[in-house]
């Protein structure tokens, strides 16, 4: 069994990659912290559902740095990689189900219920510089993802990029709330989440599958 040994400027490449992880799951654990006690003080569903994604962001973006330190340090095989890597994908695309579910019912709760989510001013900033730090990074990572022929990250810049939606859409509920007094377009706008975590459920679900026989691990065909 071989181990691939990046070239320098692949090295470089993996090495730029773990800087974008880092900034990624270190911005999504504050966000997620910010984010979540904005939700608890103002009962809103939709920031609760962005908080907690932000966690299941930064779960992903740990995969990420495991697979590509990995690479750079020639600590595992490439059977290796993808066995842990198919592993990892599966419970992330769990959780981002799970997440799904328990946002929509608690969507159509407060839908139903007498609940009613007041304005939250901190919600409105951290989604707003949410907006433009995930765009940013998901530029970055499809960038990266072109030069190392990375499937793994290519498949992270989308799910970055289903950040950037959700923070517009969750943004777009809670300033509508602020605006207008709209209070069901907080719960609408967590509904409306659902599709997303959904969708990215079921990209990190057939993560695997879209790589055919090659290697998870191998330094041109990262899945």
């Amino acid at each position: 069994m071989t181990v691939a040994t990046p070239t320098a400027g692949r090295a470089a490449l993996l090495r730029r990659g773990l800087r974008l992880e880092y900034l990624t799951v270190g911005w999504n654990l504050a966000e997620g912290v910010v984010a979540v006690a904005a939700a608890i003080a103002a009962s809103s569903v939709a920031l609760l559902g962005f908080g907690v994604d932000s966690f299941v962001e930064s779960a992903s973006g740990g995969i990420m740095i495991w697979r590509l330190a990995a690479e750079r340090r020639h600590a595992a095989a490439p059977d290796t990689l993808e066995r842990i890597e198919l592993r990892a994908q599966r419970l992330v695309a769990v959780s981002l189900a799970l997440l799904a579910a328990w946002v929509c019912f608690d969507a159509v709760r407060t839908l139903l219920g007498d609940r009613r989510p007041e304005v939250s001013a901190v919600g409105i900033a951290i989604t707003s510089v949410s907006i433009g730090v995930m765009l940013w990074l998901a530029r970055a990572k499809r960038a990266l993802a072109v030069a190392l022929d990375s499937r793994a990250m290519k498949a992270d810049a989308f799910q970055t990029t289903a950040c950037w939606w959700l923070s517009v859409t969750v943004l777009g509920g809670i300033a509508l709330n602020a605006a207008f007094g709209w209070w069901w377009a907080d719960p609408g706008a967590a509904l409306v989440m659902t599709a997303f975590i959904a969708s990215e459920a079921r990209e990190a679900w057939r993560g695997e599958s879209c790589c055919g026989d090659e290697s998870a691990g191998a330094p041109h065909a990262a899945c």
